[in-house]
């Protein structure tokens, strides 16, 4: 974790040289464009450069594109005057207006119109602007930032997202690594989770499960950063056990790394439907048996109620399947020395 920039969190290699950016993209007053998948924290990076910017006491104003109505985006943007336009009944400042001496965040850059691209283009090249139904141009003394998903660059290849606007704001490049290219971060993510949501929520800190720690380690993580924190918060509020155990509901123990739950090999499925049916249930039963076993700790008391089944019903799955309950058990602690 910097110093410089505490609320962004982790030691990874990868992340450390996106820290050492931000730090230094924020001495310049020029675009950023900030790239990464969903729940990498490019939000939370555009708020870092504001506030070690010569802009942080004034306003940071983020916008998601996405919900920038077509037929309204310019008045957005910009503001419009008083009967510009059929519900323009008073004059209204727009989102420019309200970021002035600050930075103007445009989330989701890629679900940006063609139509809002354009107006964006032209206030970029001068920062000047006029309102929607107003005769007279203004000036903006405002910083832009923007982030994008990957989807951005399959955008600009086809030519549905214009290549001089992408380049007007790509004069600085933050790339957010994904979780899963940070080695070690989740652990160390999920502990500052807990505690956060302990504070927040008036409840104790627990630890992670032993069998947690190391799923959270080789998982892939396709949420990012944001998936992690939901499942945390969501294991803190829901469990009463001492350990806290983070495996998805219904996420197999050998589900493929990306977390979809595979149904069956496609070569070793059998031409038989029946047979490919049994097989697949089998299968199921076998890992659903593993991951609730595993988030109750052995318990099977505990997993008849998780899963909403009685104890015997459950035991006798168990034995189907050979589910060794001690394997799920927690290891014992050493006693406390004096």
């Amino acid at each position: 974790m910097s110093h410089i920039v505490p609320h962004l969190i982790g030691r990874s290699p990868s992340f450390l040289h996106v820290l050492s950016m931000i730090e230094r993209v924020a001495r310049y007053q020029v675009p950023v464009l900030i790239q990464g998948e969903t729940g990498t924290g490019k939000e939370m990076a555009a708020r870092a450069v504001h506030y070690l910017s010569a802009r942080r006491s004034a306003p940071f104003v983020p916008v998601n594109c996405g919900a920038l109505p077509e037929a309204l985006t310019e008045s957005e943007l910009f503001g419009c005057e008083r009967g510009a336009f059929t519900d323009a009944r008073e004059r209204r400042a727009g989102l420019v207006s309200a970021a002035e001496g600050g930075t103007l965040f445009l989330d989701e850059l890629d679900a940006l119109s063609s139509r809002a691209q354009v107006a964006l283009l032209r206030f970029l090249q001068d920062h000047s602007y006029r309102p929607v139904g107003s005769t007279r141009e203004r000036s903006g003394d405002v910083r832009v930032i923007a982030a994008a998903s990957p989807r951005l660059r399959h955008l600009l290849a086809s030519g549905a997202f214009r290549d001089d606007l992408a380049f007007r704001l790509g004069v600085l490049v933050i790339e957010m690594p994904a979780l899963r290219k940070r080695t070690g971060d989740a652990l160390l993510l999920a502990q500052h989770f807990v505690e956060r949501h302990a504070r927040e929520h008036g409840l104790a800190a627990r630890a992670l499960h032993p069998s947690s720690l190391a799923w959270i380690d080789r998982y892939d993580w396709p949420g990012n950063v944001r998936e992690l924190d939901n499942l945390v918060q969501s294991a803190l509020l829901l469990s009463d056990d001492d350990e806290l155990c983070l495996q998805p509901m219904l996420l197999p123990s050998g589900a493929p790394a990306g977390g979809v739950v595979a149904v069956a090999d496609v070569q070793d499925m059998p031409d038989s439907y029946q047979l490919a049916r049994d097989r697949t249930l089998d299968r199921f039963e076998r890992d659903y048996l593993q991951h609730i076993m595993r988030r109750s700790g052995g318990n099977v008391t505990h997993a008849a109620q998780l899963a909403g089944k009685e104890r015997r019903s459950l035991g006798k799955l168990l034995k189907k399947h050979g589910v060794d309950r001690s394997m799920f058990a927690p290891a014992e602690r050493p006693p406390l020395r004096a």
